[in-house]
């Protein structure tokens, strides 16, 4: 667990732009499972979740197209919730940061940490708009 304080202005870099915060399982479950599209951002308190992973879910969202709903869980606070998007991102790896798009709870986009290491914001968020113009 990470101290509150430390994770506060992580929390509040997407939340300050809409994202809603996840802390359970069944509130993980219910957004997935909406009815149109959930982008899922697993946010964490490393420096490519700072420069790369929030900045880029971010710009994503000027687009025409976008997710129905946008939401996150925080990875090393937020256990259940993590653990249950986690679970309905198989088969790809546990990773933190990561950003998965789910549509009427079928996982159709996903974004690795691997992919979100060394990429710039503008790269991520393009990636993202890419699926959002399809599955949106």
């Amino acid at each position: 667990m990470y101290p509150a304080e430390l994770v506060k202005p992580m929390r509040e870099d997407l939340t300050s732009v809409g994202f809603e915060e996840l802390f359970t399982a069944e509130a993980v479950e219910k957004a997935i499972n909406a009815e149109g599209t959930t982008l899922v951002v697993v946010n964490s308190v490393c420096g490519c979740a700072a420069a790369n992973a929030r900045p880029g879910a971010k710009m994503s969202l000027l687009n025409d197209k976008k997710p129905s709903n946008t939401v996150t869980v925080f990875a090393g606070v937020d256990t259940d919730a993590v653990n249950a998007a986690r679970g309905l991102m198989v088969p790809f790896p546990p990773s933190s940061p990561s950003i998965a798009l789910f549509k009427n709870g079928e996982l159709v986009h996903m974004i690795e940490r691997h992919h979100i290491e060394g990429r710039p914001a503008e790269m991520i968020a393009e990636n993202l708009k890419q699926a959002y113009d399809e599955f949106c």
